[in-house]
């Protein structure tokens, strides 16, 4: 291979975005709640924005009636071709001071009592916010002080207790939570390590005792096994269940247990629903985070003569406006190069991101309101009536690029009459039935889940005999696909789904 150094001409298609157009696409990806930080970002650093306070009316100043169907020219802008390399972007962009509207006015700074009860309402909101859930590992911690405990005792069984998993297991050996044996043992370090491990035993035998029951298990059997009382109606026919039939139990073979241990099915059957109320995963509840209050950016209202439409909910959002002392100071013949370069900057980074949010807004109403139009049936009737959709027949439907409708619905939230959804639920995939006709994923799932609901338990459907009922019912899927689907949903195998109370007792 020859290497060489020289200069060298070539032609190639490149797509060039103007800084305004991945502004639009940052700010158009934003949910309302991320966009109310951005704009406060926006005015912590640009000291040309200003906003409009909540007790006066915003800047007013005429402007052309506008078809609410018509594509902004800032939308146009979000697809970029390959024909060209965006001159009059960028040429817009240097001339955009020359378009700044003189009709804003200079508004008035908040009072001190506006501001002082500004500052109650975020002490307020941050004195109502929830505190941290305790830990497993706090819990845990807090009950040792009920125990008399000698120091070292009491270390190794904090030691276990910050090696315990998310699940409440010790997967550890405790050969691997001893300390480093200390240098003046006189070579009796195996005697040392030997009562070492004495005293993890001891100090896991008091973690075991804690709240929450099976805690420090180092298996299931051992966990199941922790959570049992003698007081149990079932206890020893749940010992003998765990230690030897747990597999056999999963599986559903109730025949061959009760072949093996001499129970009778139903009592096997009675023993295991008592099983059903151990955990498995007793560390588990302290994993749960409380749900984050869900804020919809967009709003679906019933129309009084029929249909649906799409409302952005965005009041919250501050009104921005380019201050005017510094558009005064801009046109200012005495202000001095440097500060009007600096301020020319600000002016267009306002602009931008005015124009931004204003493109947001128009795109996401848009976009919410094309796929409304297309799942009314699942408005009206539910979402066994969803419809399939791609997001391609969006932006068709709207007149953008396919990716504009991915950041648009990303991470965004819908209202409904039926609940609160994320935009991207409405887009689902779909099979052909018999007679021809698009059918959602979401449809055939819960038409799966209603053959297995009704079905007899004695004699549960096969896979291949859960498609010929979904083929009855107009839906034709492959046999993977329902395999994978009753997978998915957490449906068990037709021997798991066995009720063998009145069925044939075979081994």
């Amino acid at each position: 291979m020859r290497l060489s150094l020289g200069q060298s001409m070539q032609m190639a298609q490149k797509q060039v975005l103007a800084p305004r157009m991945i502004q639009s696409m940052e700010i158009l990806q934003l949910p309302i709640i991320a966009l109310q930080e951005r704009i406060e970002q926006e005015m912590e650093d640009n000291p040309v924005l200003d906003q409009v306070e909540y007790e006066e009316e915003p800047p007013e100043f005429e402007e052309e009636a506008v078809n609410p169907d018509a594509l902004t020219e800032s939308e146009r802008e979000m697809v970029v071709g390959d024909d060209g390399n965006n001159e009059d972007d960028f040429e817009r962009l240097m001339n955009m001071t020359d378009n700044l509207p003189d009709e804003y006015e200079e508004r008035s700074r908040p009072s001190r009592g506006q501001m002082e009860a500004e500052a109650d309402r975020q002490h307020d909101a941050m004195a109502n916010m929830v505190s941290r859930p305790e830990s497993l590992q706090e819990y845990l911690d807090h009950q040792l002080g009920w125990f008399e405990l000698s120091e070292n005792l009491r270390r190794m069984c904090e030691r276990i207790i910050y090696n315990l998993d998310s699940n409440g297991y010790l997967k550890s050996p405790l050969t691997e939570l001893i300390p480093p044996a200390p240098a003046d043992l006189n070579g009796d370090s195996a005697g040392w390590r030997a009562s070492q491990l004495k005293l993890a035993e001891e100090a896991l035998a008091i973690v075991q005792r804690l709240d929450p029951p099976g805690v420090g298990a180092r298996s299931l059997k051992e966990c199941l096994l922790l959570q049992l009382t003698p007081g149990l109606l079932f206890y020893e026919e749940l010992q003998v269940l765990i230690e030897h039939h747990l597999e056999d139990l999963e599986n559903n073979r109730l025949p061959l247990i009760a072949k093996k241990t001499g129970f009778s099915i139903e009592t096997i059957q009675e023993s295991w629903e008592d099983l059903r109320t151990l955990k498995p995963k007793p560390g588990a509840e302290f994993n749960e985070s409380f749900a984050p209050m869900v804020t919809p950016d967009v709003y679906v209202d019933r129309k009084e003569e029929g249909g649906y439409e799409a409302r952005l909910e965005d009041t919250q959002l501050p009104s921005l406006y380019i201050s005017p002392t510094y558009r005064k100071l801009l046109q200012d013949p005495d202000t001095n190069a440097e500060t009007r370069e600096y301020i020319k900057r600000k002016v267009n980074s306002a602009q931008w991101i005015i124009e931004a949010i204003e493109q947001r807004r128009s795109t996401l109403t848009r976009v919410s309101q094309a796929i409304i139009d297309h799942q009314t049936s699942f408005l009206d009737n539910g979402p066994e009536f969803i419809e399939p959709l791609k997001m391609q027949q969006i932006a068709d439907k709207v007149g953008v690029h396919v990716t504009t409708v991915s950041r648009a619905v990303d991470d965004k939230w819908m209202q409904t009459p039926r609940g609160i959804f994320p935009l991207k639920r409405f887009f689902v995939g779909g099979t052909t039935s018999a007679d021809g006709e698009e059918v959602a994923w979401d449809k055939v799932r819960l038409k799966l889940q209603e053959i297995v609901d009704h079905e007899d338990k004695t004699k549960p459907l096969s896979d291949d005999a859960l498609v010929d009922e979904l083929c009855k019912a107009g839906i034709t899927v492959a046999r993977r696909t329902v395999t994978k689907y009753r997978k998915a949903m957490n449906i068990p195998s037709s021997r798991q789904r066995r009720d063998w109370s009145e069925g044939e007792k075979d081994s």
